[in-house]
């Protein structure tokens, strides 16, 4: 494949490489798949799951019921993890408590 730099514009350069990368990343994505199926299909093949050869935990699979939800709007939930929503700290310091917004 034969570019003539040159006669591109800026704007074309930019989408040039922009696609370049995106086939790049593709290209290792799709590498690095194969390579752990290989993996995979390896450890199987010898009586074990990959994460029991690794020490490595499986995947954590679904997600987490909300726990608490903001009695202004009940559309607005939190689970508990992570930080607080600024709805959660609102109420807190407005006096009420955790167990009050529990759904």
């Amino acid at each position: 494949m034969n570019i003539d730099f040159d006669k591109l514009n800026l704007k074309e350069m930019r989408e040039l490489r922009a696609k370049i990368d995106r086939a790049i990343n593709s290209y290792e994505d799709r590498k690095r798949r194969e390579a752990l199926a290989a993996v995979e299909e390896a450890a199987r093949s010898h009586g074990f799951n990959l994460s029991e050869l690794t020490g490595a935990k499986p995947p954590r699979t679904g997600t987490v019921a909300p726990k608490y939800a903001n009695p202004n709007d009940p559309t607005m939930t939190w689970t508990g993890r992570g930080r607080k929503p600024r709805w959660v700290q609102e109420n807190l310091e407005n006096g009420k408590t955790l167990e009050d917004l529990l759904i």
